[in-house]
């Protein structure tokens, strides 16, 4: 599977000029075996560095490689994968709090998702 398409670089690139800016997460990576889940705002320039949230047991938000994800080899000649029905919603920091409250991202899009079906807001703190 392209872990891109060609309309979610050129918008992880826009917002990659925009730094600073509280972006909604505009892709989610995830391992289908296991840890790994990252929520990508940003592309540099250089194609490769993203920025978002990166979970490997622990949410952190941060810098991480697009070609060290497309290299991982998984189980049954697997890897990493682009989630198809993906939606942000809400600004990487709201993410990022919900997932430092529940202690993940899958616990967090639980969170986020049924706050928003309940029609919070933006401004609204989530209560986790």
């Amino acid at each position: 599977m392209r872990l891109l398409t060609l309309e979610i670089r050129a918008t992880l690139l826009i917002n990659g000029r925009n730094r600073g800016a509280d972006h909604v997460p505009v892709v989610k990576f995830f391992n289908p075996f296991g840890d790994g889940v990252w929520l990508a705002t940003e592309l540099d320039e250089d194609g490769d560095t993203m920025f978002g949230l990166a979970d490997l047991g622990y949410p952190e938000l941060g810098s991480f490689s697009l070609r060290e994800m497309s290299s991982i080899r998984l189980p049954l000649g697997m890897g990493i994968e682009r989630d198809l029905l993906f939606t942000g919603l809400l600004p990487i920091s709201v993410w990022a709090e919900a997932a430092r409250q529940t202690g993940s991202i899958r616990a967090a899009e639980r969170v986020v998702y049924a706050a928003t079906a309940l029609g919070g807001r933006r401004n609204e703190p989530l209560r986790c």
